[in-house]
């Protein structure tokens, strides 16, 4: 058996008909006749015809392929924003190339590296922990291939992020939590230098500020915000003096680890000690109690990420700003209600 790719010859041959009236076939060009088109395409799938996408994307320099870097792929958030781009990119036509960074800059360096060699036309990108600047993005840039940032981001003026106001997200958190009563609030930050765990922080001072508090260096435990991270930022709370009464941590995942690791040391929540989260992840609405949390839905920030994207690539005119700010909202749950617990 012959394992030799059929070409439009092979079956223009086969049919005694002109390579080009089977290319018109193939594409299902209204103007040939329908029996011609149903033969043509009746002998393509006989004979394992398959369409060179890939030298037909070469003749026109597209790939019709957006690559997708992500810090990780095990979380919740991140699959919804995936599954918003995929949704989009499908939609227009596009495949996707997604590669995580485990939050390493240099699997990073190497994802990019990776996304140009393979010729994508466009990148979205939600960047690593310890991602300080741009340069490995420079060689896309310097051939006009449009990048998007999204959630975690940094400026660039030939790129557009996609974000939520985190400062006022991490104000209004810190604030409810005030408003209930708890006045030594411990901040589980993420890594400061990225922009949403540094206005998340800067919400938080903010809140403190209106109501008098002054800001506490040592109640702000930065992290990789994982579950060992919560479950070690609770003991250290246990051991603290006086004891916070109120814990704002910057994910889900973090905070439901807090509330575990204080229910098993026997102390209230939210009566001893009020946990808010971040993101709405499913498990926000499973723990007991409930988790006040700050939802921004990723499946609409991956739909505005490739919709912005898919502009840029069709050379459709662009918002004047290169921000676009999404909305979020916070949910209010048991885990931080004081008012007339015991």
């Amino acid at each position: 058996m012959s394992h030799k790719e059929v070409t439009i010859y092979d079956i223009a041959r086969a049919l005694n008909l002109s390579p080009a009236t089977v290319s018109r076939g193939l594409k299902d060009y209204p103007g040939l006749r329908q029996e011609t088109r149903e033969r043509i395409q009746k002998a393509a799938r006989e004979m394992g015809y398959r369409h060179n996408a890939f030298a037909s994307n070469l003749r026109r320099q597209r790939t019709n392929t957006v690559g997708v870097v992500i810090p990780r792929l095990n979380s919740y958030f991140m699959a919804s924003v995936i599954a918003g781009i995929e949704k989009v990119a499908n939609a227009a036509g596009y495949n996707l190339i997604i590669t995580q960074s485990e939050e390493s800059y240099r699997k990073e360096i190497a994802g990019v590296t990776t996304m140009f060699n393979s010729r994508v036309d466009g990148l979205l990108v939600s960047l690593a922990y310890n991602t300080e600047n741009l340069e490995h993005f420079e060689a896309l840039l310097n051939r006009e291939i449009p990048i998007v940032f999204f959630d975690r981001v940094i400026d660039h003026p030939s790129c557009t992020s996609i974000i939520i106001d985190n400062q006022r997200a991490g104000y209004e958190v810190t604030h409810h939590l005030l408003e209930q009563g708890c006045t030594r609030i411990v901040h589980l930050a993420g890594n400061l230098s990225r922009n949403v765990y540094a206005e998340r922080l800067a919400g938080y001072r903010r809140a403190l500020g209106e109501f008098g508090i002054a800001y506490d260096e040592s109640l702000v435990i930065p992290g990789d915000l994982t579950e060992e991270a919560g479950n070690k930022a609770a003991k250290k709370m246990l051991t603290m003096s006086p004891r916070p009464d109120g814990v704002f941590a910057s994910n889900d995942t973090t905070a439901v680890a807090v509330i575990r690791t204080l229910k098993q040391a026997g102390l209230d929540v939210p009566h001893d000690i009020a946990v808010a989260g971040f993101n709405n992840d499913p498990v926000a609405s499973v723990i007991e109690p409930e988790l006040t949390t700050v939802n921004y839905a990723g499946d609409i920030m991956g739909e505005i990420a490739a919709q912005t994207l898919m502009k840029k690539l069709d050379g459709t005119p662009q918002e004047t700003s290169n921000i676009i700010t999404l909305e979020h909202n916070l949910i209010v749950r048991q885990s931080t209600l004081r008012t007339n617990q015991k």
